[in-house]
């Protein structure tokens, strides 16, 4: 990669894309994943500026996909989680379905309570998040193998699990919708769950009732506890459960008076509370609490003709590579616990620009360095820092 970020004259998005071609020209064909089905695949990239995607693409060979990006320097790039007949086809009824990849999709913007000014922290829980949906749910509970799996980091705020178990790749929609919403809670009855016999979802529901409970009390004996209401009425409406944060306060006083918990640890088939309202939510909340795919965007996982991220390739709004891991380093605090921010730069650490912040309260960690403030605050950064604080739009790079 011969540029340097700023050795030329260059504003706006052009620096970026000028960096990104270098990127994909530093390429050779032995350095390209490419998925299974190759030639099944219709691929779609987002050029730079205010262009429309150019999609409904068929690249066959290794050869024609690396020629597309040296000569088109994307600014993202995808490959249907689909395989189709003509993948080159206009319109999607005459492309001819075959199959598709299981995909389970982690983003750290659905995470309630959650912002990614913070992004370590971010980045972290959607982490978190993400092996809990491996480790609680599809492997223990729907027997998926990790021969079939494939772990990447999106290149932006989560990651990404695709399953390629060809017994799955014929499911429908609707079957899918059935895997998402059995791992998201919808139409578990918690109550039945907590009374009934053990199954799956018995210990996530012990976990919540005491996480909840153990919340409320904070709430309810602490004045500084905006952001535990705050947290808890995002979890909610996640949930698409509508509730106040004045009615999480009265919860919060009624769970910590008059015995109400007590009664029902001996009977949880008790309405307890004043009102139906408060109830409903109560439940709601215990259910959500331990959840992991809260967080996961069900509409990848449930539709069977969408493209998903390229690995290998650069994010245009981050610059950091969609990057492929082993499965078990997803898991948080192991001893090769895969990390991000140090994982998926491509771009140089030795060359220095100032960084003027344009947001406040943000903090990130790139490749060994980090930076913290608020806007008007400058810092000597690296490249890789410096691409990142630009595409995302938190600084002005000088």
């Amino acid at each position: 990669m011969p540029s340097t970020f700023l050795d030329v004259v260059t504003t706006g998005w052009s620096r970026y894309a000028l960096r990104f071609g270098d990127y994909y020209r530093s390429l050779t064909t032995d350095d390209l994943w490419t998925p299974p089905r190759l030639r099944s695949r219709e691929w779609m990239f987002i050029p730079w500026g205010s262009k429309p995607p150019d999609r409904h693409r068929a690249l066959p060979t290794k050869d024609d996909l690396l020629s597309y990006l040296q000569t088109r320097t994307p600014h993202s790039c995808f490959h249907s989680t689909a395989y189709y007949n003509d993948p080159s086809q206009r319109k999607m009824n005459d492309k001819g379905w075959l199959g598709a990849d299981l995909i389970f999709d982690l983003d750290g913007d659905h995470l309630p309570g959650v912002s990614d000014n913070d992004f370590p922290s971010m980045m972290d829980k959607i982490q978190e998040q993400a092996w809990s949906l491996w480790s609680d749910f599809l492997e223990p509970e729907f027997g998926f193998k990790e021969r079939y799996v494939q772990t990447t980091f999106s290149g932006h705020r989560g990651f990404h699990i695709h399953v390629r178990d060809p017994s799955l790749m014929h499911l429908d929609s609707n079957a899918r919708r059935e895997l998402v919403n059995y791992i998201t809670g919808v139409g578990i009855d918690v109550q039945s769950v907590m009374s009934g016999p053990d199954i799956g979802w018995s210990n996530r529901i012990d976990i919540g009732f005491e996480d909840v409970i153990n919340k409320l009390a904070s709430i309810s004996n602490s004045e500084k506890s905006t952001q535990l209401v705050s947290d808890l009425h995002s979890n909610l409406k996640s949930r698409n459960f509508s509730c106040s944060k004045e009615l999480i306060k009265k919860l919060a006083i009624e769970s910590t008076t008059g015995g109400r918990i007590d009664r029902l640890r001996q009977d949880n088939s008790r309405t307890v509370f004043t009102t139906k309202k408060l109830n409903e939510a109560f439940w709601e909340l215990v259910k959500g609490a331990p959840l992991a795919v809260g967080e996961t965007d069900e509409n990848v996982t449930v539709d069977i003709k969408r493209v998903i991220r390229w690995v290998g390739s650069l994010h245009g709004k981050s610059g950091l590579r969609v990057t492929e891991f082993p499965l078990d380093r997803l898991e948080p605090g192991a001893a090769n616990s895969f990390n991000a921010m140090e994982e998926s730069s491509v771009f140089s650490t030795q060359n220095t620009y100032k960084a003027e912040l344009i947001v406040d309260d943000v903090t990130t960690r790139i490749s060994g360095q980090e930076v913290s403030g608020s806007t008007g605050d400058i810092f000597n950064v690296h490249e890789s820092m410096a691409t990142f604080l630009g595409l995302k739009g938190w600084a002005i790079i000088h």
